[in-house]
């Protein structure tokens, strides 16, 4: 009897195997297609002109701190296409005053980046079509690891800031597009950090030939501290003060909601069909 009933008990498992592969799988694909097509759609925001230009939005930049930095990003899609800045100088209260100049964009590489990988995540789903018929569980479960894998990748690339060497930051094209010409002791570098377009401020001074200071350059890092040391051009430099200021950019914020829902539509998809391979050693693979 208990090997009829284990007989019986394994039929009903595999048509219910069958099932999940024919019917709920597409179901789960069709919803995940729903979620990251809306994710994509934050990436490309309405059109607001006639000549089919992307619209653009003004964010003013905000800080918990004292108020040395003020001013007001432009961001179209991925380019940040007009940063105007104030700063007041911590020293003299001398209030200096850059902006982008007029034929220049910056390129938010992050943003870009994270709209690639959800439309690669887009593309590994609609190429498994509603015709589609997969056989194994291994199938469905290597199709999920692919998607959460562009998902993940899209994720970290926003909440993961590049790091940066002070070089890097003072020999990036970034210091040449504004007007009037940052002074040689300003460095600044723009990033994304979650749903926030940040700016940070560097105000260096300049090590003289004689300094008894012990001169260690600071590695990479997404923020150096006051205190870090620079070579550039010849000529030692140390950071004398840091300021970062930020705007919340509310369409990332949808963004990784949108990965985040994605990803544990994915996670529990898996857990089904792993179900499976648990009972009597039954392997849907």
């Amino acid at each position: 009897m208990a090997a009829t009933a284990s007989g019986a008990e394994r039929k009903v498992l595999e048509e219910e195997f069958k099932w999940l592969l024919r019917e709920e799988v597409h179901v789960v694909l069709r919803q995940l297609q729903d979620i990251l097509k809306e994710a994509s759609k934050r990436f490309t925001l309405p059109i607001g002109a006639i000549d089919g230009q992307m619209k653009q939005e003004n964010f003013i930049l905000g800080s918990s701190t004292m108020d040395q930095v003020k001013g007001v990003l432009t961001l179209q899609g991925d380019a940040l296409c007009q940063a105007d800045v104030n700063l007041k100088m911590p020293r003299t209260n001398q209030l200096l005053h850059f902006a982008f100049r007029e034929d220049k964009q910056w390129k938010m590489q992050q943003i870009q980046d994270a709209r690639n990988h959800v439309n690669q995540a887009i593309y590994l789903l609609t190429n498994r079509d509603e015709k589609y018929q997969f056989q194994t569980g291994s199938e469905v479960l290597k199709l999920m690891d692919a998607v959460m894998l562009q998902l993940t990748r899209a994720r970290n690339r926003l909440t993961t800031p590049a790091s940066l060497t002070l070089p890097e930051i003072a020999s990036s094209s970034l210091t040449k597009m504004f007007t009037p010409a940052l002074p040689g002791d300003i460095l600044v570098n723009f990033y994304i950090n979650l749903n926030k377009l940040c700016l940070l401020v560097y105000q260096l001074h300049a090590l003289q030939p004689n300094s008894t200071k012990n001169f260690r350059p600071a590695g990479s890092s997404v923020m150096h501290n006051p205190g870090s040391m620079l070579e550039y051009n010849n000529q030692r430099f140390e950071v004398s003060h840091v300021q970062k200021v930020e705007c919340v950019v509310p369409w990332l914020n949808d963004a990784l909601l949108f990965f985040t829902v994605a990803l544990q539509l994915c996670q529990q998809l898996k857990d089904k069909i792993s179900v499976f391979s648990s009972y009597w050693n039954f392997s849907p693979y």
